[in-house]
């Protein structure tokens, strides 16, 4: 953790403001980016400040999933009937424990309407649906599962509907410019055309308020340089999570310590301990995202055990559940088991995750042999194995729900991939924060003039995840934030 002040200074110090806009949004990743836009659009004079050299942050590296749904054009003209109760039904058993109740249901309420902004702000979606496992989509199409929707046991709940919505990619890729990429160049470039000024390299330290306790700006630092900045109607926190704040980490989710993935180095939850240090509140902190580091069109086709040679999870899900289960309840110990048939068949398919893709730990020519190599008690992989193989002749699994078209008996040679500790992941948890993107006092009440989005707040997700929602909260409780900001 930094060791500079942190605790608000008051305005009566400021001599003089280097800075000044009606709207000031520390970060320019896809919350900051949203804020910017929806304060613009509101009239506001907005003034970003953004810690790199330019923006995009986490989002432009990302897949670009946005989870969005209800009913989009894109669900339409692919064939899926969605409805905002449905996908507020899924959410709320897939987000874990807790959810905000109000944030879910605005969310869900206003997905089409936010689709329809994405749009409006000039990204592209094609009417394709990609329906293959993975944890991205590895062509043009702009529509997929993305939480595990359509896999048990989510998909009694609710007709499984896939929410995970991506913008249009030229093809060929170009390297690794994917939809996060499309995503966040336009919404940068939307944020510029509605006149929207950036401060780079700047990188906020503490708030300022007046006599009243309203926050009226940000002091920050640039190259060494103490700047400060006024707000003449709100301040946006958009800086991302706690991933890189070792201090953080140990105290809120020890589990992911030292494993940040899909991050930054810049989310060292700076923007979380500004607001902390004038009251504010904070929400699930022990909340995880957690990545699953194999690709997910071989997990589909084998049987993932734990360190006791039991399946916990139906190896078709989102492969971001079944990194949660392993992390959390399986104490990080997974092995994934298979034939050479399915290895093979694996190997060949399309996939998004290549680089995942990993050679064979042991191959043995019997079960038997094969939980002695691995060093798993005697007799557990061979009656899981046995159990899985007389349910999957008739293409079933009524211990787990993997969907049939996945399902095959196990055949000889039998191989294992040793994935023990392969997950990594990011914070969720983070600034408590209303319907309208106020972040929220410890006593409940807002506190005036300070706004924040994305993941230095708490959003959507109380302990599960969905690929999308980061992205899809960021930007559409992002954009709340600031046109609220805009308001003053």
């Amino acid at each position: 953790m930094s060791s500079s002040p942190i605790r608000p200074i008051s305005a009566d110090a400021v001599d003089t403001w280097d800075f000044e806009a009606d709207v000031v949004i520390a970060g320019f990743g896809i919350a900051g980016v949203s804020a910017a836009i929806g304060a613009a659009e509101s009239g506001a004079d907005v003034l970003v400040l953004e810690r790199t050299s330019g923006g995009g942050g986490a989002a432009a590296l990302s897949g670009g999933i946005v989870y969005l749904g209800g009913g989009t054009r894109v669900q339409k003209a692919c064939g899926f009937d969605d409805t905002p109760e449905n996908m507020k039904t899924f959410l709320a058993e897939a987000l874990g424990p807790g959810v905000d109740e109000d944030k879910l249901d605005v969310y869900c309420e206003g997905s089409v309407q936010h689709f329809e902004w994405l749009e409006a702000c000039g990204v592209q979606y094609k009417e394709s649906f990609w329906s293959q496992p993975g944890w991205e989509c590895p062509v043009d199409d702009s529509l997929m599962y993305s939480g595990g929707e359509n896999a048990a046991p989510f998909h009694t709940l609710v007709p499984p509907a896939p929410r995970g919505h991506l913008a249009q990619v030229p093809m060929p890729r170009n390297g690794e410019q994917g939809a996060g990429h499309v995503l966040m160049t336009t919404l940068l470039a939307k944020a510029d055309d509605l006149g929207v000024r950036v401060e780079s390299d700047i990188r906020v330290q503490r708030l300022v308020t007046d006599h009243t306790g309203r926050v009226v700006g940000v002091s920050a630092t640039r190259f060494g340089k103490e700047i400060t900045v006024r707000a003449r109607g709100g301040v946006v926190l958009a800086t991302g999570s706690f991933a890189y704040n070792d201090e953080m980490m140990q105290a809120y989710a020890p589990r992911l310590y030292k494993r940040p993935a899909a991050t930054v180095e810049e989310h060292d939850g700076r923007a979380i301990l500004m607001a902390q240090a004038l009251g504010a509140g904070l929400a699930h902190m022990d909340a995880c995202e957690v990545a699953f580091f194999c690709d997910p069109q071989l997990i589909a086709r084998g049987i993932l055990v734990n360190g006791r040679g039991q399946r916990y999870v139906p190896e078709d899900t989102y492969p971001g559940r079944i990194g949660h289960l392993t992390m959390y309840q399986n104490d990080n110990q997974a092995f994934l088991v298979l034939d050479e048939d399915a290895y093979e068949e694996g190997m060949a398919a399309p996939s998004s995750s290549p680089q995942l893709r990993r050679q064979p730990t042991w191959v043995c020519e019997s079960v038997a042999e094969l939980e002695a190599e691995m060093g798993l008690p005697e007799g557990s992989l061979t009656s899981t194995v046995e159990l899985y193989n007389r349910h999957a002749a008739d293409g079933a699994d009524p211990v787990l729900g993997k969907k049939s078209e996945w399902v095959k008996p196990i055949g000889s040679p039998i191989a294992a991939i040793d994935l023990r500790g392969m997950t990594g992941g990011f914070t969720l948890g983070g600034l408590r924060t209303s319907v309208h993107s106020e972040v929220l006092h410890v006593d409940g009440d807002p506190i005036p003039g300070l706004y924040a989005a994305g993941r230095c707040t708490s959003g959507l997700s109380a302990g599960g995840y969905c690929s999308g929602i980061s992205l899809g909260d960021g930007s559409f409780f992002g954009r709340r934030a600031g046109i609220r900001a805009a308001a003053g």
